[in-house]
């Protein structure tokens, strides 16, 4: 989940304008929701299911957010 999480933000920083940098992620976030939810219904094991949920998008949330903190950073370097 980390690593499509990784690539979403990878993709978001390289694609999209500054100004919708944060819009899209968030749709990236959501995403990575969405795919959270259905690996942990496709594993079917019921016990856990909400805290493996909530770390995995915990995680994704992370990522991104160190990521798109290096795009950050990345522009405000003159160049």
């Amino acid at each position: 989940m980390w690593v499509l999480a990784a690539l979403i933000a990878i993709a978001v920083g390289i694609f999209s304008t500054p100004d919708w940098r944060a819009a899209w992620l968030g749709v990236g976030l959501g995403g990575c929701l969405i795919a959270g939810f259905a690996v942990q219904l496709w594993s079917g094991r019921a016990a856990g299911f909400t805290e493996r949920v909530a770390a995995s998008v915990l995680g994704a949330a992370l990522v991104m957010g160190v990521i798109s903190l290096g795009f950050g950073l990345a522009a405000l370097v003159p160049g």
